[in-house]
């Protein structure tokens, strides 16, 4: 029993909308892997798209929720592709770290236009509850509903399998989400079929619960983006990096360390502390030998600035004169 209702709420707990969270080493570097992932949201995108048009002639507002949220998952796809294109810019002399923030802009137009979707789900299902009107075309809606069941099962049956296929967790994590995903549609369903039994609450009831589920993915999505402008990171990848530090041979203490996102890739500054004796090339060879570590214990990272200072005997500060600059 515990175990199923773990299982359950992992299925109704909203999952991420960061393109980071969509990529790892595998997907990244696997054509196949981002085959997998265009054709998947372009099913996405055509699933909303046949909603759209029913909700159109339907007036479902219960459908018109679960189109908003499909297309909140297929709007994913525009940081994720920033990313990649953008990515692969070489730095400038006016953007030295490259072109990877671009996408947490757009993780922010993507929030924005979440938040629109769930205002209008919500609107349309309070004056629907206010001033009923019948929902026409019902089996319309029912067959957009299995239209989007399938679009998502199908979308979750196949992510599942490439992610197997080349080893990227984060696809088969997304294919998953996306099973969770087809309940809204069979939510739409259960709203068709009570308008026909004569329950005219049931499409805009159904359509504030998805409403909700909309708000609860802007919650999650908003917190995402919020911490990524002010570079949050997991504590974990903090804690993993300095325990690489530690265990380098030639390092006798670490100072500050710190990790950031640019795009979908980390960067790492960190300083370390050798022996005084040593010689600017076998410092220089510590450094290397941390960075190296770094690039093996923090999954993405793309570089590392290392900073060797002198071990110093109690007392004595090598950085004293920039203590008025900091």
């Amino acid at each position: 029993m515990a175990r199923r209702w773990s299982r359950l709420r992992h299925a109704l707990r909203p999952h991420s909308h960061e393109a980071a969270d969509k990529v790892d080493a595998a997907m990244e570097t696997s054509a196949e892997g981002l085959r997998a992932l265009w054709i998947s949201l372009a099913v996405l995108g055509v699933t909303t798209v046949v909603q759209a048009v029913v909700v159109a002639v339907s007036g479902s507002v219960a459908l018109l929720g679960d189109t908003m949220h499909n297309a909140a998952d297929a709007l994913t796809a525009i940081p994720l592709g920033i990313a990649f294109i953008l990515g692969r810019r070489a730095p400038t002399r006016r953007y030295t770290y490259g072109y990877g923030r671009a996408e947490d802009l757009v993780g922010v137009v993507i929030v924005l236009v979440i938040a629109a979707s769930a205002g209008l789900a919500v609107y349309e299902s309070i004056d629907r509850l206010m001033h009923p009107r019948p929902v026409s075309n019902l089996l319309a809606v029912a067959g957009a509903a299995v239209v989007g069941f399938i679009g998502n099962q199908w979308v979750a049956q196949y992510r599942i399998r490439v992610g197997r296929k080349i080893g990227s967790a984060a696809l088969v994590a997304d294919g998953l989400h996306a099973r969770t995903d087809a309940l809204t549609s069979l939510a739409v369903l259960l709203a068709a079929g009570g308008a026909m039994a004569g329950w005219g609450w049931a499409d805009p009831v159904v359509g504030l619960l998805i409403a909700v589920m909309i708000l609860a993915v802007l919650r999650q999505a908003a917190l995402e983006v919020g911490r990524r402008l002010m570079d949050a990171v997991d504590p974990a990848l903090v804690e993993r990096a300095e325990a690489a530090l530690r265990v380098t041979p030639g390092v006798l203490d670490i100072g500050e360390t710190r990790l950031r996102w640019i795009g979908h890739r980390l960067r790492a500054e960190c300083s370390v502390v050798v022996s005084a004796e040593s010689t600017v090339l076998q410092a220089h060879q510590v450094a290397v030998d941390v960075e190296h570590a770094l690039f093996h214990a923090i999954p993405r990272l793309s570089a590392a600035h290392v900073h060797a200072d002198p071990h110093a005997p109690n007392g004595v500060d090598h950085h004293a004169s920039l203590l008025d600059h900091r």
